[in-house]
């Protein structure tokens, strides 16, 4: 794949030449399987970053970017499986998901943030990538003023030589709640402010909190994406469900910790555990179970591996709807993944009604 080592892009021209894109996907549906796109959809989707024919991609909400329907999560758990030099992987999985078609990386804190713009030397401009500090945004008392946010973000942004970033998505307290509505309205305001500037194209937040995460869109029309966990266990809650929000202000959402930070699975992810090949049916059941969710944009799981992200192609071209079969082995699956979750994650629990 060419990869124009000297390619630089000016933030403003970046910004210039994907706002036709982007308006023109405003006008665009859901890509599903099964559901046809407009097409208007259908022309922004083709001309998306890392297109590929064989990839799967949904509209990010009011942002107008299209993704594809499985992202790159910016954690490597279990990268020590793999006995490489980690830059060198890091390039690896990131030169197979432009190959396969997958075009958004999610960096939430300051060392994948480094890594991944390592990664795309020379050719920032050929995937969507986020930021984060997670370790000098709200979480840290120091940070929740819009003055002292911002001086985080620019600091990033200096240190990883980047003159914008497609998302600015700010981490945020799990619960939420924890979080006085002043700091919300401190948040917002560095959110907005970066986006002005032109330092971020689009803007959102990360939270463990469904019904802060609700709130803040309602409250907040500015935000234009929102992180939320959503496993193979997850199910749109009956009533009162964030995806009723969602919608109605069209947010673009993403799934974190699709495989509930791998208790989905009996092996080590190395490439000759004994368990590779169940794992990889289990993460493909997984991902197939999630996507049948129109309103989720795309699970953003981490790989370590270029056999893992073909898994993931290799998912999207699977059949879309489980059959009883195949609903019987993600159940039995989910049951022990309930049943390893380690202690600090049990509030994942939480999150099998949203």
């Amino acid at each position: 794949m060419p990869t124009r080592q000297d390619d630089k892009l000016s933030r403003r021209t970046f910004i210039r030449n994907t706002s036709l894109l982007a308006a023109g996907a405003v006008a665009g549906g859901l890509a599903a399987k099964g559901h046809a796109l407009s097409k208007k959809g259908e022309a922004a989707a083709r001309k998306t970053l890392c297109y590929n024919p064989e990839m799967e991609y949904r509209r990010l909400g009011k942002t107008g970017l299209w993704v594809s329907v499985v992202c790159l999560g910016g954690h490597w758990k279990r990268i020590n499986v793999m006995g490489q030099d980690f830059d060198e992987n890091r390039r690896d999985v990131v030169n197979r998901c432009m190959e396969v078609g997958i075009n958004y990386i999610d960096a939430c804190c300051r060392s994948e943030v480094l890594a991944y713009n390592r990664a795309l030397k020379g050719r920032r401009d050929k995937m969507f990538m986020a930021l984060s500090y997670c370790g000098r945004e709200v979480r840290s008392k120091e940070y929740r003023t819009a003055k002292k946010l911002m001086e985080s973000f620019d600091e990033l942004m200096s240190e990883s030589k980047q003159e914008y970033t497609d998302l600015w998505r700010i981490t945020c307290h799990e619960p939420g709640g924890r979080h006085t509505f002043n700091t919300s309205c401190e948040l917002v305001a560095a959110l907005e402010k970066a986006k002005k500037q032109g330092k971020a194209r689009f803007i959102g937040i990360s939270s463990h909190d469904r019904r802060w995460v609700k709130m803040m869109i309602e409250y907040f029309p500015q935000i234009e994406v929102v992180l939320f966990p959503y496993t193979a266990k997850s199910k749109v809650a009956p009533k009162e469900s964030l995806f009723d929000t969602v919608k109605e202000r069209d947010i673009g959402t993403f799934g974190i910790k699709p495989f509930a930070s791998n208790s989905l699975f009996e092996g080590s992810s190395a490439p000759d555990d004994p368990h590779a090949q169940e794992d990889d049916r289990r993460a493909r059941l997984a991902i197939r179970y999630i996507l049948c969710n129109s309103a989720i944009t795309a699970p953003i799981p981490g790989l370590v591996s270029p056999h893992q992200v073909d898994n993931m192609a290799r998912a999207i071209k699977e059949r879309r709807s489980l059959d009883l079969k195949e609903r019987a082995e993600l159940e039995k699956a989910v049951k022990e993944m309930w049943a390893r979750l380690p202690a600090n994650y049990q509030w994942l629990k939480k999150w099998e009604y949203v």
